[in-house]
């Protein structure tokens, strides 16, 4: 067995995913890098991975697949017996807006789910005897604000992160106190994913409009997700069940700041 601790991250070729992978590497963490179509952007977060000091495995795999859930948990105890925090990042969206109902069918709502829920479920399923043999075990499923306060884009993607909101509550009930589970929600992330998904010029016009309506005006990078889910592994022994909101505040709606008067009468 190794003497290293053990990470899988799905969805970890780019953004938070692989912000997530390279920081669990600096953190003295062996990692198992997860992919599905980017596999050019995978071999380049495997080799960060590795320059920072970290062993590797390098799966492709589809987490809605249950047999590929099983068969990545299954290399990582083959190659370094045991498994120590998982990170359920592989998500998917359509960029059809969410007024935009005519175009949802059932085919998109179902490959959704199966990808962002079923597959987050899967994932649990197939590391949950491993994690329950270490000290510190720890699952974090990025989820969404969208989820979490029913806004979003995509009126599929927005159910699917509310179910994985309400499975990260049950699971850490269920899996305590051997493993805790909790879940980060940003808010809009600087990403590639998003900009593929509804263009350059669209992507500021969303991100000018919520900077524009959160307190801290300012969007998420990768690498702010990934400091919060590295947190929520390593140092927040006492917590399971939360739902971390990483939105810059738009949870608490524009501020109305009310003068205040130069002197106050007694």
């Amino acid at each position: 067995m190794s003497e290293r601790r053990v990470a899988i991250v799905t969805g970890s070729a780019t953004g938070v995913g692989a912000a997530t992978a390279l920081g669990l590497a600096r953190r003295g963490y062996d990692v198992l890098i997860n992919y599905s179509k980017s596999e050019s952007e995978a071999q380049a977060s495997e080799v960060a991975c590795r320059d920072a000091g970290a062993a590797t495995l390098l799966m492709r795999g589809d987490v809605a697949d249950d047999a590929a859930c099983k068969a990545m948990v299954a290399a990582v105890i083959a190659k370094w017996g045991r498994l120590d925090a998982l990170v359920n990042n592989a998500g998917i969206s359509t960029f059809t807006g969410a007024a935009n109902w005519d175009v949802l069918d059932t085919e998109v709502f179902n490959r959704i789910y199966g990808v962002n829920t079923i597959g987050t479920f899967q994932m649990v399923r197939a590391s949950v005897p491993h994690l329950k043999k270490s000290a510190n075990a720890a699952i974090v499923n990025v989820s969404s604000i969208a989820g979490a306060l029913g806004i979003g884009l995509a009126v599929p993607y927005i159910a699917s992160k509310g179910a994985v909101n309400a499975l990260t509550l049950y699971l850490a009930r269920e899996l305590a106190p051997e493993i805790r589970v909790n879940a980060v929600c940003p808010g809009l992330i600087r990403s590639r994913w998003f900009v593929d998904g509804i263009g350059q010029a669209g992507f500021e016009k969303v991100k000018a409009g919520y900077e524009a309506g959160t307190p801290l005006a300012r969007a998420c990078t990768p690498e702010d997700v990934a400091d919060a889910i590295l947190w929520l592994i390593d140092g927040a022994r006492t917590i399971t069940g939360e739902l971390m909101l990483l939105d810059s505040g738009i949870h608490l709606g524009k501020a109305v700041r009310i003068p205040t008067p130069a002197k106050v009468e007694s």
